[in-house]
């Protein structure tokens, strides 16, 4: 895999246990999250609310604006593990294909016209392993789980949209 690829899905969730749902284009605004989504930060200078974000797992946790995985790590853990993951139920913001997104930690990267830096690997917590009811979901997705990064410039995302190194 090259530091090149592809936005192949876009998933949000309103609220912490809320199902995911697949939208073609999205609002991603810098250093807050993508619009719609459970952990997009409320902006401090036009709503009355609290930064805190919607409550999602990681809402306290510096770097959470935006969640990616491969859709090759979605692949091999059904090889691996006979774990079919539909898409969105991973819980991931970006479903990314044909870049190696480990890579990508601690790197500035773009999606379409939006810049963002990685901050850490996603590694699967137990949450999604309880929410999915799938045993071993957590083991399969070790060192697969995807990048958890920073929206550092906003715009707009569009399934489709070329993911490069910045």
């Amino acid at each position: 895999m090259t530091t090149t690829g592809q936005l192949r899905g876009i998933h949000v969730a309103p609220e912490q246990g809320a199902p995911t749902r697949s939208i073609e284009t999205a609002r991603a605004l810098a250093g807050r999250g993508l619009e719609g989504d459970r952990y997009c930060l409320a902006d401090p200078e036009t709503d009355d609310q609290s930064d805190d974000r919607a409550g999602g797992t990681f809402a306290d946790r510096d770097g959470s604006d935006l969640t990616l995985i491969e859709t090759e790590a979605l692949a091999a853990v059904e090889r691996d593990y006979d774990i079919a993951l539909e898409p969105g139920v991973h819980r991931r913001n970006l479903t990314t294909e044909g870049v190696a997104l480990n890579h990508l930690d601690g790197e500035r990267f773009r999606v379409g016209d939006v810049v963002c830096e990685g901050v850490e690997l996603c590694e699967p917590c137990s949450y999604l392993e309880r929410h999915l009811a799938e045993d071993g979901v957590r083991e399969a997705l070790v060192h697969r789980g995807g990048l958890r990064a920073r929206i550092l410039e906003g715009g707009v995302l569009t399934v489709g949209d070329r993911l490069e190194r910045h």
